[in-house]
C-alpha cells in the first residue's frame, strides 16, 4: 500500500466555493466536518480536504448558509498582518491587507552556510556565522518596527527560516507588538519582491492540505 500523496493550496475567499465545487467534481460526494484544525472535507473516493482560515474569528464570522460559505466570508474580511520573511539569503518585511502589500522593505543579507571543516577554522568559522546572523535579526527588526508603525497591526507572520524570524519578532524593536496573535508560518523562498507578492496573497487566504486517495 502507498502512502498517500499531500499537498497544500491556498485559495481566496472569492475562489473557495468554485474550489470546493471543482473538488468534489473530481472526487465524488462530499461529507462536511467542522474540527479545531478546520474544516474537514471528506470525498466519496477518500480524497480529503482541510480548509484552514487564515485567521481567528475574534468576534467577526463569516456570514453565510453552511460551512464553507462562512469560511469563504470569514477569508474575505481585510485584516491587518504585519509580516517578516526571512532567511539567509534576504529578507521582507511587510504590511499585508485583502491579500496586497500596502507597506513594504525588501532587502538581501548574506549569512554563510555551515561548514564541515574542524577545527579552530570551524570555530572562528561558526563565530563569523553567528556575527552575521545576528546582524540580518538586527537590522530586518529595524526595518519591521520602522514599517509597521504606520499602520495598525492585528497579527503577526513569520515566514521562511523559522528560527530567524522568530528572531526577528523577538528583537527589543518590536516589543510592542509581542502581545499580537500569530499566524501560521508561511514557507516561503529567499524573499523577493515575487515571493513577497505571492506571500501576500497567500496570507489572506484560505490554506487547504489535500490528501489524495490511497491507491
Amino acid at each position: 500500500m502507498t502512502t498517500p500523496d499531500t499537498r497544500v493550496a491556498f485559495v481566496s475567499g472569492a475562489r473557495l466555493p468554485g474550489w470546493v465545487d471543482r473538488f468534489a467534481a473530481s472526487h465524488g460526494a462530499l461529507v462536511e466536518e467542522e474540527l479545531d484544525a478546520g474544516l474537514q472535507l471528506r470525498a466519496a473516493d477518500g480524497a480529503v480536504a482541510l480548509l484552514q482560515a487564515p485567521w481567528p474569528a475574534d468576534g467577526r464570522p463569516g456570514r453565510g448558509g453552511d460551512a464553507v460559505a462562512r469560511l469563504a466570508s470569514l477569508a474575505s474580511q481585510s485584516r491587518s498582518i504585519g509580516t517578516v520573511l526571512v532567511r539567509r539569503g534576504g529578507y521582507s518585511v511587510a504590511v499585508v491587507s485583502a491579500g496586497t502589500v500596502l507597506a513594504s522593505k525588501t532587502g538581501t543579507r548574506h549569512v554563510q552556510s555551515r561548514t564541515a571543516a574542524g577545527g579552530w577554522s570551524q570555530q572562528r568559522f561558526a563565530r563569523r556565522r553567528a556575527n552575521q546572523a545576528d546582524a540580518l535579526v538586527e537590522a530586518v527588526a529595524e526595518h519591521a518596527g520602522r514599517i509597521f508603525a504606520e499602520h495598525p497591526i492585528e497579527y503577526l507572520a513569520p515566514g521562511g527560516d523559522r528560527t530567524l524570524a522568530e528572531q526577528v519578532l523577538a528583537e527589543p524593536v518590536l516589543k510592542q507588538y509581542a502581545a499580537r496573535p500569530r499566524l501560521a508560518v508561511l514557507d516561503v523562498p529567499d524573499p523577493r519582491a515575487a515571493v513577497l507578492k505571492k506571500a501576500a496573497a497567500d496570507l489572506c487566504a484560505v490554506r487547504i492540505l489535500v490528501t489524495d486517495p490511497q491507491a
